[in-house]
């Protein structure tokens, strides 16, 4: 429910609330200070309601005081306009206030800097919005100003147009309000939700408070009885407590009305008894004694303190009928979880007077708590448009609702959905990076497998796992799982491309060097020197065999460089025959020569090829890539014919996966689904790893249709990786 907030305070009554935790002379002296500059700054300035601008500086710093927040963040607070909307400059905040209120006043200058324009395309909005989480994101403090300083802003946005107004809401309920949820401060997201429905859906909005009014009036008296009835219990237990009472807020019963659709008799929890006692124990008693004098409704019990929400929240949650027929939610916890419930991160990281506090330290530890926040930065921008970082932030961090644990007990949250995988990668990238396996409630499992609230998960690594692969991205369901295995692929693809480009320039250079009657040793002795690389423009013999490959310089300008002379081409004979028609390949500008396939690499048509010529035998085709090729002086330019109809060839490939049961049935199975001819086909156990590998023998007709072929093996359960076999 909306409290009576138009009150204006005055800075007394502002210090008398921070002066409660804040002892020290020069903190205490530096907020009031920051006041008094502030003050000054904005000067006559107005808000559109006509006030002074400083009363909105009071306000959220009234509210930033019931969170208990530090000297540094309240000076932050009444400076956070100045540099926006008057001359002061950064310098003179610092050099009055000190580099920590400055860093804070400038990650909240930016925010409101970067935000594009008032335009309210899709684009547009969703771009403000994620430069809004990307610019809090890095120190939870300027979070928590821009919740007060938003809360205020809708206490006040009567003097806005109705436009306005419903901008601000949708912005609030999209941005601050998930936020406020996510940190567990429930007091402000309460009231930030409620206002926001308030501007954006009046009529609803009224609709559901006078049928909240005219509901609590007539349960009132129930209530009571209930309250006095329980309390004699406790009394009678010598079980410590105290008792209020909530009613649900109105942006909670529209969103069941509205967005799950129940009625209003179908919303249990409109009225709640809230039980405050002193130690868990003390919990689990009153909740015993409850459910043994009024019948508890079946479902509707949830222990968040044996499974705490993500945002640290912890109570028992039980809904009974009381004697009358009612129906009332009764939530129980300590003094510390409620404080936790009303404040979230603010209750666990409230301000502490001493020489230890330190707001990096702070910021380090509240990312290792909520893993949550360091997804906020984490999700790459470079991966995602701004609608997919809003999408992944929507889906896999504000609507976390699977809570699994780690081996040690640890509370990850994930979406539905979520896999092991995910889970993975929520713990650390190289988990998820070298992850092999998934072991659930002690049941080695694909890494496909959807998890389940309550699920113990530990995931099996192995430093010889060949890693993300694009299978992996269709058993990922979070943008930032998804987002670390695009970049491993990446990265192994740019280290893959680097690594064939290194050594195709090494060849070309080598190539090179042999026309001009040079070993391998010989060149070695002649490149590797300073000189040659400097005039290159490259470090090391890797760049150069990297240059050589992209021909920036050309082999050729080496050898002109080093001023050596190419001795004239040795000539080749090659030996006719007469079957040379039933090959797929054919050398230019000659005919009747004995060609065949390279056993080791095999071939395939769509592969890049060159021809090795043996004396008497003719010509073997291979991939151009096949580490078999060592005299590159018997090389010759082979090419695959226009119309090789639909023969097919063997092709060796190698699968590897999670062992489970049924593994080599499955790949069978697909592979004949697929009318992919198999001639051998066999499988090894690695009980170390608990993985699997799958050899086998396909026939296929082009280099594409092999690639098809490791596509859909990839998307067989437990399979991270297939590839080509070279003998």
């Amino acid at each position: 429910m909306i409290a009576d907030n138009k009150k204006l305070h005055t800075f007394e009554e502002v210090k008398e609330r921070y002066y409660v935790y804040i002892t020290n002379p020069e903190s205490r002296a530096m907020v009031e200070r920051a006041f008094l500059f502030a003050k000054k700054a904005h000067g006559d300035q107005k808000r559109k309601s006509g006030e002074p601008y400083y009363h909105h500086l009071l306000e959220v710093v009234y509210i930033l005081t019931s969170l208990s927040c530090g000297p540094s963040t309240l000076a932050a607070a009444f400076l956070h306009d100045v540099v926006e909307d008057t001359s002061v400059t950064l310098k003179e905040i610092e050099d009055n206030f000190g580099e920590d209120v400055m860093h804070i006043v400038d990650s909240l200058t930016k925010i409101q800097r970067m935000k594009l324009s008032h335009r309210q395309e899709d684009d547009f909005v969703a771009e403000d919005h994620r430069k809004i989480f990307l610019g809090m994101a890095h120190d939870v403090r300027v979070i928590l100003i821009k919740l007060a300083d938003r809360l205020h802003n809708l206490r006040t946005l009567d003097s806005l147009s109705v436009e306005r107004q419903q901008i601000i809401a949708k912005e609030t309920l999209e941005v601050f309000s998930p936020i406020a949820h996510r940190l567990g401060i429930n007091t402000i997201k309460s009231e930030l939700e409620d206002l926001s429905l308030k501007y954006l859906h009046p009529d609803i909005y009224n609709d559901i408070l006078d049928s909240l009014n005219k509901r609590t009036k007539n349960r009132t008296k129930s209530l009571d009885n209930l309250k006095k009835r329980i309390a004699d219990i406790l009394f009678e237990h010598n079980i410590p407590f105290s008792m209020e009472s909530r009613v649900k807020s109105i942006y909670s019963i529209y969103r069941k009305i509205y967005e799950k659709g129940h009625n209003f008799d179908e919303i249990y929890d409109l009225l709640a008894i809230r039980i405050i006692t002193e130690t868990e124990l003390n919990c689990y008693e009153i909740l015993g004694l409850i459910h043994a004098t009024y019948k508890p409704i079946p479902g509707r019990f949830k222990d968040y303190i044996a499974v705490p929400k993500s945002n640290m929240y912890q109570s028992l949650h039980t809904c009974i009928i009381s004697g009358d027929g009612n129906f009332f939610e009764v939530q129980i916890r300590t003094k510390e979880m409620d404080e936790v419930a009303e404040t979230g991160i603010a209750a666990h990281w409230r301000y502490k007077e001493g020489n230890n506090y330190n707001a990096k330290q702070e910021q380090k530890e509240i990312e290792e708590q909520l893993h949550w926040f360091r997804d906020l930065v984490n999700i790459s921008e470079e991966d995602y448009t701004a609608k997919d970082y809003m999408s992944s932030l929507t889906h896999d961090i504000f609507e976390a609702n699977v809570y699994v644990f780690t081996p040690r007990g640890k509370v990850i949250d994930l979406p539905n959905g979520a896999t092991p995988l995910d889970f993975a990668y929520k713990i650390h990238t190289g988990v998820g990076d070298s992850a092999v396996g998934a072991i659930i409630n002690n049941q080695l499992v694909p890494l496909n497998t959807p998890l389940k609230t309550g699920d113990v998960v530990e995931i099996k690594t192995s430093k010889t796992s060949n890693g993300p692969n694009e299978g992996w991205l269709k058993i990922a369901k979070t943008s930032l799982a998804k987002s670390h295995i695009r970049k491993a692929i990446a990265k192994k693809n740019a280290e893959l491309l680097k690594g064939d480009n290194i050594q195709k320039g090494k060849e070309m250079l080598l190539e090179s060097f042999k026309s001009c009657g040079k070993s391998e040793e010989e060149m070695y002795t002649l490149i590797d020197n300073q000189q040659l690389l400097d005039n290159f423009k490259v470090k090391n013999l890797e760049e150069l065999y990297l240059a050589v490959a992209r021909k920036n310089p050309s082999s050729g300008q080496i050898i002109d460089y080093l001023k050596l002379r190419r001795l004239k081409a040795n000539k080749i004979t090659l030996t006719k025959v007469n079957n040379s028609d039933k090959s797929p390949v054919y050398v230019k500008n000659a005919s009747g020569i004995a060609i065949n396939l390279g056993a080791c690499c095999s071939p395939l048509p769509g592969d890049d090829i060159v021809g090795y010529i043996t004396k008497g035998k003719g010509v073997t085709v291979h991939r151009r890539s096949c580490p078999n090729i060592q005299d590159t002086k018997r090389l010759i330019e082979v090419h695959w014919k226009d119309d090789l109809g639909l023969t097919t060839y063997p092709v060796d490939i190698k699968i590897e996966a999670n062992d489970r049961p049924n593994l080599l049935v499955d790949v069978m199975g697909i592979l004949s689904q697929h009318k992919v001819p198999v001639s051998s086909i066999s499988a090894i156990s690695h009980p170390s790893t608990m993985t699997a590998t799958i050899s086998a023998t396909i026939y296929v007709n082009s280099a594409k249709v092999l690639q098809d072929t490791f596509n859909i093996i990839l998307n067989i359960s437990g399979v991270y990786d297939v590839n080509r076999l070279i003998h």
